[in-house]
């Protein structure tokens, strides 16, 4: 049996089962990457709630795993050699997971690394900008008289997904035939943007018909479905 006892988190969480990879999160667009990528290829796994309603993810046990306080995070008992390991950033948690498995990210070095920039553009770029754009247009920001900062991200929003919308010309995924971690990194926020921060039109989303079924194709993906819903957020 692994022994997890160096992860302070797992004293606020504790692993039922120390031999599976431990996953802490909630299902917003950072969190459902994880946990889309964890259904799609398989591994077995625990999900444990992170309350952002009691700052969970500011408590010393979350912290002591990633000191930036932001989920998602896992430990993986079955690390590199054998050991195991606790990662941060949704990024960096994919990639790890992409090669753990060797599924979802291309073997060929050249469309290898094409598709780690298209998880870079997504994590620099498209889920900042759509992040604000949701603070300006459904919370706090939506009460400001100045529209000029909300009117900023949309026009970046729609920049962005411009952008995704020619790359997605002509193809099924954005690597083309090959669905891979840049997609899971993306299908949650462009999803987020039309739905939770309720910028369908003031983005014009379906002026972006490559985009839209492009979602509609990663909405169907039975693990795509479910990891959007894990975990379940508290009632």
């Amino acid at each position: 049996m692994a022994d997890l006892s160096r992860f302070p988190i797992t004293g606020k969480w504790p692993a039922a089962d120390p031999n599976v990879l431990q996953y802490y999160g909630l299902p917003t667009p950072n969190g459902v990457k994880v946990s889309i990528m964890l259904e799609e290829t398989g591994l077995p796994y625990e999900v444990h709630l992170v309350d952002f309603a009691k700052n969970d993810q500011k408590s010393p046990e979350f912290l002591s795993l990633n000191p930036n306080g932001k989920i998602p995070a896992i430990v993986d008992p079955d690390g590199p050699g054998g050991e195991p390991i606790g990662l941060f950033e949704s990024g960096a948690i994919l990639l790890y997971l992409a090669d753990k498995t060797g599924k979802f990210i291309p073997s060929d070095p050249v469309e290898r690394w094409e598709t780690i920039a298209w998880l870079m553009w997504q994590m620099g770029g498209l889920g900042p900008m759509f992040g604000q754009l949701g603070f300006f247009n459904k919370f706090a920001g939506k009460d400001y008289e100045d529209k000029r900062p909300r009117d900023r991200y949309v026009d970046e929003s729609k920049r962005l997904l411009g952008v995704l919308d020619s790359r997605l010309d002509e193809r099924r995924w954005i690597m083309g035939d090959q669905y891979t971690i840049a997609d899971i990194a993306t299908l949650g926020w462009v999803r987020n943007l039309i739905t939770f921060y309720e910028a369908r039109d003031i983005v014009g989303f379906d002026d972006f018909t490559n985009v839209a079924a492009w979602l509609e194709r990663g909405l169907a993906r039975p693990a795509v479905a479910k990891g959007l819903t894990i975990p379940a957020r508290p009632s």
